[in-house]
């Protein structure tokens, strides 16, 4: 994870923020909210360097702007990859296998539920359920629906992204 996060963060272009800051009024603390979801917009998650500035914009202290942020569940402080992996763990699926399918996208993409590819291309996470128990076990990536997997099945999915 640490090899993902280094590298998206050498990446990271601040100058966008520059831009985003010409719709808010530099200084006014009660934008810090809108403000930390237009840079999670931005750039898909928070990182330091850009917490920092904004910190900096708002005149405000980090810890500050860090305590708001990490109070509000909507905000990531790490990057997510490009393509997200959900494996239900409900009940259904459960029951159906979903614990073998998790293990084996968890060595497939060679990361745990919770990581992300050192590329960025994959995010894997686990879910309380998807609502489609008829089709248990089942993952999700992005926003398409595969059920009825076996692991054969999930290698080959994940082969199309």
């Amino acid at each position: 994870m640490e090899t993902a996060e280094k590298l998206n963060e050498t990446q990271l272009d601040l100058t966008k923020l520059d831009k985003m800051f010409e719709d808010f009024e530099e200084g006014n603390e009660s934008l810090l909210i809108p403000l930390l979801q237009a840079a999670q917009e931005l750039y898909g998650y928070l990182s330091v360097p850009v917490l920092e500035r904004i910190a900096k914009y708002l005149h405000i202290p980090l810890s500050r702007v860090y305590g708001v942020a990490t109070f509000f569940a909507q905000f990531r402080f790490k990057p997510t990859g490009r393509n997200i992996v959900r494996i239900c763990r409900g009940t259904a699926c459960h029951v159906r296998g979903s614990k073998n399918i998790q293990e084996a996208l968890e060595r497939a993409l060679k990361i745990k539920a919770g990581d992300v590819t050192p590329d960025l291309k994959f995010g894997l996470e686990t879910v309380a359920c998807l609502g489609t128990c008829f089709l248990a076990p089942v993952m999700m990536i992005n926003e398409s629906y595969y059920g009825k997997l076996t692991t054969k099945k999930m290698q080959d999915i994940l082969k199309q992204y």
